[in-house]
């Protein structure tokens, strides 16, 4: 099953993706829900970060290609919920930006139900389904700042979608970056150092992850990317989130 946030008219809704329709759906797949009888063709509706989490974590050098040394633990981050675009939406790279502007494809782990102190067992039932995230970084901005509160989070710089699968093996699949329909970079998705269920373990020992928190679970390849160009990361199974890459006026 595929699940989506669209808008439509300027009229946001949840919504199932069947083939090239989507069916609107009330309420939310982590509750009560149903649907409305209203249909759409895809390619006419405006696709939405497919969830606004309450929290968003992050894992970082979790491939053993990225990282400068193997980490102990799984440790994850966090990330600004205001910094999700959606498939199709523009990457807006800041004016004063200098040094590499850079992408990187990640799947992420949607969690669909309360979690505290889990089990493993009890972290692979969580999960609700699986996405793909286009982590954008300005390299400059994060070895400069003390933190990573712009080069990681500022506005339109973690894309989203395009949608929700609940069904796909994600860890079996392959990921794909493409600048400009060129394949810039591709590697095994599940190849982690920790895989999801380890994060989620471990972020529960302390913290309550709760339904629509998601998990970005790091990667393999850094890309560089410039305004003009089109980013397309692809997870196979799971689908291609696609952003072009703008300039920001002055």
């Amino acid at each position: 099953m595929r699940w989506c946030r669209f808008a439509r008219g300027g009229h946001g809704s949840y919504g199932l993706v069947d083939g090239e329709t989507v069916l609107a759906v009330e309420g939310t797949p982590f509750g009560a829900h149903r649907e409305t009888g209203e249909r759409h063709a895809l390619g006419e509706v405006r696709l939405l970060p497919p969830v606004i989490p309450g929290t968003f974590y992050a894992a970082g050098f979790n491939y053993k290609a990225h990282a400068k040394e193997i980490p102990a633990r799984a440790e994850a981050g966090y990330r600004a919920p205001s910094a999700l675009i959606g498939h199709g939406e523009p990457v807006v790279k800041p004016a004063d930006v200098e040094g590499r502007f850079e992408t990187e494809g990640e799947l992420v782990a949607v969690i669909g139900r309360t979690l505290r102190r889990c089990s493993r067992d009890e972290a692979m039932a969580g999960v609700f389904g699986w996405t793909i995230g286009n982590d954008v970084s300005a390299r400059t901005w994060q070895h400069g700042d003390r933190t990573l509160w712009r080069a990681k989070n500022s506005d339109t710089f973690k894309p989203m979608g395009p949608w929700i699968d609940t069904g796909v093996d994600a860890l079996a699949q392959r990921t794909t970056v493409t600048v400009n329909d060129v394949v810039e970079a591709e590697f095994a998705t599940g190849e982690m150092i920790f895989d999801p269920y380890d994060f989620i373990t471990e972020i529960t020992r302390y913290i309550t992850m709760s339904p629509g928190d998601v998990l970005w679970l790091g990667t393999e390849s850094v890309v560089p990317m410039a305004p003009g160009d089109t980013v397309a990361i692809g997870i196979s199974g799971l689908g291609v989130l696609s952003n072009p890459i703008v300039q920001e006026e002055t």
